[in-house]
């Protein structure tokens, strides 16, 4: 069985967790419940939980504040958030799973259920769960983002990116190593966390480092060159706002 703890202020929430905990993953085992920092640092150390559902509003601080007390920790944690708009994007960033409030089954579902592949994997997230607490604390732009396949854990520096490529519900980027890493969210998932870091979508299926860009033809319906000499389209209607990019770089 896979041990799991709720950690959450709002009783109605942990009470809406535990039902679809026990609805849907009956190889996961409830066991503990807490709503303050303090409270669920003692339930974590003495319980010792492969999984953590944790709210980020808690009594007496937060989920972050409740890490850095735990930290080393291996145990996986599932974020429940609904305002902080900061938190969330350095969750993204850091590719760990998490749950928005008000809480929808679904949702519910797939953040669950791919962390559970996460622990029957046995795959490490100690490096993850480091950078994520080191920018979070730091509040400052990532450098680095994270990469999460089936089978691995990649740590990528942002400026190695050079573009990534959108296929249904995947999207596989492109680095300047010459590696290809396949994910398996949309390219609107990263188009929204990576535009702050100087990327854009020149094409519904393209998102490009501005950074890399070599040249722009604008011969037919135009596309940019890189500098690795790949040739990504660039649609009509997105032209003249990546022009007054490139200008402003």
């Amino acid at each position: 069985m896979i041990k799991a703890v709720i950690i959450d202020d709002n009783p109605e929430i942990r009470a809406t967790n535990k039902l679809l905990l026990s609805e849907y993953f009956i190889e996961v085992e409830l066991i503990g419940e807490a709503d303050s920092v303090e409270s669920a640092y003692e339930l974590i150390r003495q319980t010792q939980p492969d999984l953590v559902l944790l709210d980020i509003e808690l009594n007496g601080g937060t989920g972050f504040q409740l890490l850095q007390k735990l930290k080393p920790y291996t145990f996986k944690v599932i974020f429940i958030t609904g305002h902080d708009q900061y938190a969330l994007k350095a969750i993204k960033f850091h590719a760990i799973d998490y749950i928005l409030k008000p809480v929808n089954a679904t949702e519910f579902q797939e953040a669950v259920q791919s962390t559970l592949e996460m622990i029957k994997s046995n795959l490490p997230s100690s490096g993850q769960n480091e950078q994520f607490l080191q920018s979070f604390s730091q509040q400052t732009r990532p450098g680095k983002i994270m990469l999460r396949t089936v089978t691995a854990l990649h740590l990528v520096e942002i400026s190695d990116i050079l573009y990534c490529k959108n296929d249904n519900s995947y999207t596989t980027f492109y680095l300047a190593t010459g590696e290809n890493i396949m994910v398996s969210k949309g390219i609107v998932f990263y188009d929204e966390i990576l535009a702050e870091s100087g990327f854009f979508r020149p094409h519904q299926s393209y998102l490009v480092n501005l950074n890399h860009i070599r040249k722009v033809d604008k011969s037919d319906g135009g596309f940019v060159i890189l500098d690795s000499g790949d040739e990504i389209p660039v649609s009509l209607r997105r032209k003249k706002a990546l022009m007054q990019l490139l200008d402003n770089l």
